[in-house]
């Protein structure tokens, strides 16, 4: 026999006592609560979301200054707003960000393109090229302080170091003199002295080595990205290649995380980036898919919460960490493709250098107020977030927060793009369906994305 709960209320709450009474209503006491909350809050959020999308404006200001594409871009340690940028023109310049000032310009650096940058100590800071040499400025003297009264096209550098080879990436240790170049054989060199002082490339390698990073928290340790689709680390106390993998496509840069040493973010040429546990290179922990064209650079906020990445189809898109996709999406009428992208030191800002010349200032997040915000105001804000928070998974709420306008050619892209992945989806699973049962199974897309890992 079945036992059946049912809920029964008993006819005598709800109906009159004697006849002719009021029939009895049922009320509740509680004075905070409104048989119209749910409602009302409702209608908040739907508010909230939509006047998050109406004063969305991102783009800040464009910091003039270079006549060809910014090519690298590099932010200065324990700073918030000084940056510098290399161009293809061969020019150099230092940014204040918060003045939209230039503390430094060197018209011609180097004789071609600026392939790398990165600040030393001492307010040191050291540029790369494919004019085969590495060269040492003292980025503290401005136009004021020039001692040798030298325009910008005049200045000399503190010190130059010759290569063999065009180099095409730079890095400063974060404690000793010491910084890295990657060529065609990765490089590490002592300030004082004028040649490299460990070659640390696998003699197997063939590759050209198109980025190097050092490690924040591990100083030693060294990693760098080839054309040969290779991904590798090192360590400089040993001067070996201590692992390396090879990938499906070749990666364009890579980041390493602020806040979880062992993550590395990498920014790859299949319209991906790829997270990985340096641990566990075998797959990798998060695949992040939306741009739809080439990824070219990347870089992490220093809260290490969220990432930015600018590709070649003229987008610059800022993740959350963990989310793999539905970015948010910045672009102008006027930039074109985006070769390098930075987090200011307090997370609040984004700069993008692209093909037209241009260093561009973005929000972080596009509808912050700038300015002082009162106490009220910052309430109100909070309050406004917890409500979209607490709403998203209503169906109008997510539409709204998660609709952005794209360009046509980017949209229309996309949308290929999307076809082109669904029709190789239904080739791989009608193949699958006319073989052998147990020949051809079905493959994670996280573990397809490593070809080989060597040790």
């Amino acid at each position: 026999m079945v036992k059946i709960s049912v809920l029964q209320h008993a006819p005598s709450t709800h109906l009159p006592a004697r006849p002719g009474d009021p029939t009895p209503t049922s009320r509740n006491l509680d004075p905070l609560m409104h048989p119209f909350a749910r409602a009302r809050e409702r209608t908040r959020a739907l508010n909230a979301v939509k006047m998050e999308r109406m004063f969305a404006k991102p783009f800040i200001a464009s910091l003039e200054g270079h006549v060809d594409a910014v090519e690298t871009m590099a932010r200065k340690p324990e700073t918030l707003d000084i940056v510098a940028s290399g161009s293809w023109d061969g020019g150099l310049i230092v940014h204040d960000v918060s003045r939209r000032t230039r503390l430094l310009q060197i018209e011609d650096a180097h004789k071609g393109k600026v392939s790398g940058v990165c600040f030393g100590q001492d307010d040191r800071l050291l540029s790369c090229g494919v004019d085969r040499n590495i060269k040492l400025w003292d980025s503290h003297k401005g136009f004021e302080q020039d001692e040798s009264a030298a325009g910008p096209s005049a200045r000399k550098p503190i010190s130059i170091f010759p290569g063999k080879t065009a180099f095409n990436s730079i890095d400063h240790h974060r404690y000793d003199p010491l910084f890295a170049t990657g060529s065609n054989l990765v490089q590490v060199w002592d300030e004082t002295k004028s040649a490299a002082i460990s070659n640390l490339t696998l003699p197997t390698s063939t590759e050209t080595v198109t980025a190097v990073r050092f490690n924040l928290a591990e100083a030693s340790v060294l990693a760098s990205i080839g054309s040969d689709r290779s991904f590798t680390l090192y360590d400089i106390r040993t001067g070996k290649a201590e692992r390396r993998i090879i990938m499906q496509m070749r990666s364009n840069a890579l980041s390493w995380s602020p806040t979880f040493p062992t993550t590395v973010l990498l920014a790859s040429e299949d319209h991906n980036l790829y997270t990985f546990d340096i641990r566990a290179l075998n797959t990798p922990t998060q695949i992040y898919k939306a741009h739809v064209a080439a990824v070219m650079s990347c870089d992490w906020s220093p809260t290490g919460l969220e990432f930015v990445s600018g590709g070649w189809d003229r987008t610059v898109r800022i993740w959350k960490e963990g989310a793999g996709t539905q970015p948010e999406v910045y672009h102008t009428k006027r930039m074109q493709r985006v070769t390098s992208t930075l987090y200011s030191g307090d997370s609040r800002f984004v700069l993008s250098g692209s093909d037209d010349g241009n260093v561009r200032i973005w929000k972080a997040h596009a509808s912050d107020k700038l300015g002082i915000v009162t106490a009220r105001e910052r309430a109100a804000i909070e309050y406004r977030q917890g409500l979209k928070a607490r709403w998203k998974g209503d169906a109008e709420v997510s539409k709204i927060a998660r609709t952005r306008h794209l360009p046509r050619p980017v949209h229309k892209a996309a949308q290929l793009k999307r076809e082109m992945l669904d029709a190789a989806r239904v080739k791989e699973e009608r193949r699958r369906k006319h073989t052998r049962a147990g020949e051809n199974k079905p493959k994670a897309a996280r573990k397809k994305v490593v070809i080989a890992e060597q040790s």
